[in-house]
């Protein structure tokens, strides 16, 4: 049987995101509420205690992230107030004037604070995900955002924090789509995205002949995908690192309805690359004869059968690679399918022959779990430390999980309900009760 604790009425509001620390004794939620939480472990007990409680946006908060432990206690939040706020733990002796957080009345006797130490505004849409970079990358912080935007900032200054540079600023629709034993070509037209009417120019002055040719290709891409641009809500917004660091700052992203996760290179020269594209959609296979396959599309219509639409990805996740010789990419997405994709990285010896371009195309991936349990969008999907659980959490109101068999098959390894969870507490709570009078 799946244990569980509860955190019961942990925000006044629907609970957006819960993010674990490193030792996994500590917990970080966030919520449409405005508030950020840190919880503590009691391991005796098992249970749930509120640390800190302090409001840190001015509107809803997307997602909450720790910095690994060497560069202190660090928490980053997103916001759809378009900001990112970096927040560091400190002593209250240590305060000196700087602005305090943290200090509601479960707050108010410890002997430390949370103190906004940054805060980033480059985004053009809602922050929707927030990720800090793996150890071995240095202090860095990826961000993406509903204008479809991929940042990568870099701390100049760890001791304060206050100085963060925006390293990277990438359109991920605009990059390439990279296929499998194929390479890429980039290109420079940019696409309009779910929150834009039209794209923008990567110059300051275009011309008014070339901002309406950019216009009228973005209507024909609009044209030739229906329901893209028509709501935010449909759209999906997620990054994952990579945490293997032999092939230096990989990170998986996924943004707009497409249904595409894209596993982009990032290099020191600024110029990113697509190594992967992760595209649960088949390809249509080429009819011999049009007319029956005409025939048969129009019954598929008739029928209402749409196999090629797309749902957005509201989740990605890079499994801890613990030695393998490959990865694992877990994906949720708005058609309820949680996958787990094998992802295949060159052979050792291979990325040493050439630049970056000439070794695009040598990975590849394939589907190893496919399932549909959750019969309603998922909205999150996360590894266990090694990597070798993946846990999902959906729209029905459950938390499922997902583990991989002596035969190299995923199977469903159990899943629990917050009904479930509160008849739990219930019982320790009253064997508790039994055993102190």
């Amino acid at each position: 049987m799946i244990q569980t604790g509860l955190i019961p009425n942990a925000h006044n509001d629907l609970v957006t995101d819960a993010s674990y620390d490193f030792y996994g004794l500590r917990l970080a939620t966030c919520s449409l509420d405005q508030r950020v939480k840190v919880w503590q472990l009691d391991e005796n007990t098992g249970s749930w205690s509120l640390e800190h409680d302090w409001k840190a946006h001015d509107a809803a908060i997307s997602k909450v992230s720790w910095a690994h432990p060497e560069f202190g206690t660090i928490l980053a939040t997103a916001s759809f107030d378009r900001t990112v706020k970096v927040w560091e733990q400190i002593s209250s002796p240590d305060l000196d004037g700087t602005q305090l957080n943290g200090a509601g009345p479960a707050a108010s006797s410890s002997s430390t604070r949370w103190v906004e130490r940054a805060m980033l505004v480059d985004a053009k849409g809602t922050v929707r995900a927030v990720e800090f970079a793996p150890q071995h990358c240095g202090l860095k912080l990826a961000t993406i955002s509903s204008d479809n935007c991929l940042r990568i900032y870099e701390c100049l200054e760890q001791p304060s924090l206050a100085s963060w540079q925006l390293e990277q600023d990438i359109d991920v629709l605009a990059l390439p789509t990279a296929t499998p034993g194929a390479r890429t070509v980039a290109h420079t037209m940019a696409s309009a995205t779910p929150t834009q009417t039209s794209a923008g120019t990567d110059g300051n002055s275009a011309s008014l002949v070339a901002h309406a040719l950019q216009q009228q290709a973005s209507q024909n891409q609009l044209q030739g995908r229906p329901g893209l641009g028509t709501r935010e809500a449909d759209g999906g917004w997620c990054i994952s690192w990579c945490k293997d660091k032999y092939w230096g700052e990989v990170i998986a992203a996924g943004c707009g309805i497409d249904g595409v996760v894209k596993i982009i290179q990032l290099n020191s020269s600024g110029r990113p690359s697509t190594l992967l594209s992760l595209n649960p959609a088949p390809a249509p296979p080429a009819p011999a004869d049009p007319k029956p396959a005409n025939a048969t599309a129009n019954a598929n219509a008739a029928n209402g059968d749409d196999a090629s639409k797309t749902f957005a990805i509201t989740s990605v996740a890079w499994a801890p690679s613990c030695g393998r010789s490959y990865h694992l990419v877990a994906t949720g997405s708005r058609d309820g399918h949680v996958r787990i994709w094998r992802v295949r990285p060159p052979t050792p010896g291979e990325d040493l022959e050439g630049d970056a371009d000439e070794v695009e195309g040598k990975w590849g991936a394939s589907i190893v779990g496919d399932f549909d349990d959750h019969k309603s969008t998922v909205g999150r999907v996360e590894w266990n430390i090694t990597g070798t659980i993946l846990s999902s959490a959906g729209n029905d109101g459950r938390v499922r999980l997902w583990k991989m068999t002596a035969g190299n098959v995923w199977r469903p390894a159990g899943h629990i309900s917050v009904e479930q969870a509160e008849e739990q507490q219930g019982e320790v709570d009253a064997e508790m009760a039994v055993e102190d009078p």
